[in-house]
């Protein structure tokens, strides 16, 4: 457990690296928050005007609209995360990428982007309605399933910017490196989610519990200013995570397919990584 625990910070360090060195990669996952966003508010209006939902079960009318918001969701989550990687491809290959470079790289592959949102959405929805009906038992099963499919797709962005391939066949060669040279080593892919994900719970736990004592203490003002700046620096570490994320997965899809760590990486903590399975 030590030596997960290790890894999963020696690649943070690793991927912060880079990062450091070109903080522009911070504003995709941000553009992306705030398209994701914008995308929810769009769906939303029609759907509360129309009472598309309600009384629980979808209509027709429902579906189509529903599966609209899923690939609409996604294709803006794809297509800026195949801008942040394919900008730190360019970082990774020695160059200085800009948000431009970035923009372009995603515009280029926009129609298997397309493809791809729509592939995901069709899963997820099936994925969820399933879930819906099944029991406690079903309910696991469907969730291994969703975590499966997350894993098999776990490479699809940096294959689609470093090759000219469709959604489907992007697919396939993810599967084709999952493969190759994950192994039993998987939950090295999961370290930064891990390193965030016990940072972000401390934040909160301290700001929790900082609002409460100075809400008693001193004044209520005291305990809402505590509560924003908790809520911002989640929001912080959220955007940081998701660029480390996209430098990572750049960085695991080079040294997948080239067999050597990029520049920036410990081969120490990416050899780890990608130790084959036995």
């Amino acid at each position: 457990m030590f030596e997960k625990f290790s890894r999963s910070w020696a690649l943070a360090k690793a991927s912060a690296s880079v990062l450091k060195s070109d903080k522009e990669l911070l504003l995709f996952p941000v553009i992306s928050s705030i398209a994701t966003l914008l995308v929810v508010a769009t769906f939303l209006v029609p759907i509360v005007a129309l009472n598309i939902f309600e009384g629980g079960e979808p209509g027709p009318l429902g579906l189509v609209i529903g599966f609209l918001f899923y690939v609409t969701q996604y294709f803006v989550i794809f297509f800026f995360n195949t801008a942040l990687v394919g900008a730190a491809m360019i970082r990774l290959e020695g160059g200085d990428p800009t948000v431009a470079d970035g923009m372009r790289i995603a515009t280029s592959r926009i129609v298997p982007i397309l493809g791809y949102a729509m592939i995901a959405a069709t899963v997820g929805m099936i994925l969820n309605a399933l879930k819906e009906r099944a029991g406690f038992i079903g309910q696991i099963v469907i969730s291994m399933v969703g975590v499966a499919w997350t894993l098999a797709t776990a490479m699809v962005v940096p294959v689609l910017v470093a090759q000219n391939v469709g959604p489907i066949d992007a697919i396939k060669e993810s599967v084709a490196l999952l493969k190759k040279t994950w192994g039993e080593n998987i939950i090295g892919n999961a370290g930064i989610g891990l390193a965030f994900g016990l940072i972000i719970v401390g934040v909160v736990v301290t700001g929790v519990v900082s609002a409460i004592v100075l809400s008693a203490a001193i004044s209520p003002w005291f305990g809402l200013a505590i509560g924003v700046l908790t809520v911002i620096a989640v929001l912080v570490l959220g955007v940081i995570q998701a660029a480390l994320s996209g430098i990572y997965s750049a960085a695991m899809y080079r040294y997948a397919v080239d067999g050597h760590a990029p520049a920036g990486f410990e081969s120490g903590a990416l050899q780890m990584a990608f130790q084959p399975k036995a």
